[in-house]
């Protein structure tokens, strides 16, 4: 799974979530779901722009933690029309 560190990068520089907004011009409510781990996708932009707005690398923002039930491979989850099943 990816970790989001925003809410850790924020404390430590003692930011707000509208403070980071104001300086990158991304909605407070896209910044809320970064910091919160709410999101699916993020945009490649608005990492950049993070990015540059606390000074930071991409290895400080987000990290690779492994997953204990792997979803490649024999348990590799296949979407066929929406519906998610175990390959056979």
């Amino acid at each position: 799974m990816i970790r989001i560190h925003l809410s850790r990068l924020l404390g430590e520089r003692r930011w707000t979530q509208i403070q980071l907004s104001r300086a990158t011009g991304i909605r407070a409510a896209t910044i809320n779901e970064i910091y919160n781990e709410l999101v699916d996708r993020v945009n490649l932009e608005h990492l950049d722009r993070i990015c540059e707005a606390l000074d930071c690398d991409l290895s400080d923002l987000m990290e690779y933690v492994p997953n204990i039930q792997k979803k490649t491979g024999h348990d590799l989850i296949v979407e066929e029309h929406g519906n998610r099943r175990k390959q056979p």
